[in-house]
């Protein structure tokens, strides 16, 4: 039986990363997905010797959980209408968006 201190790790398969934000939401998305970020590009890629590659978790102490989630929406949008002329809008809620730009510029997205 697993000690209440001990923390159950939950193994994902290579091809997916998890995301952290600073108030503790937990993200798991595709790392192609999150390739769309510059700056996890650099983080999740194993050439580039960080932490975050090994473990295949980023942290982002800067952005809340409200934000992570449309910022991976954002991310699976991107992926999805990347090569599509006709791109429908992505729906950005008014009361995140300065919060957005805020991350999309964090994030180098």
């Amino acid at each position: 039986m697993a000690k209440p201190s001990e923390k159950k790790t939950i193994e994902i398969p290579a091809d997916y990363v998890t995301l952290v934000s600073g108030d503790g939401e937990v993200k798991v998305i595709h790392r192609s997905a999150a390739y769309v970020s510059g700056a996890l590009r650099r983080m999740l890629n194993p050439r580039n010797g960080f932490a975050e590659a090994v473990s295949k978790r980023a942290t982002l102490e800067n952005i809340n959980g409200m934000v992570l989630e449309k910022v991976c929406e954002y991310f699976y949008y991107n992926e999805k209408y990347k090569s599509v002329k006709d791109v429908p809008d992505f729906d950005i809620p008014a009361e995140l968006c300065l919060e957005l730009l805020l991350a999309a510029d964090y994030l180098n997205s």
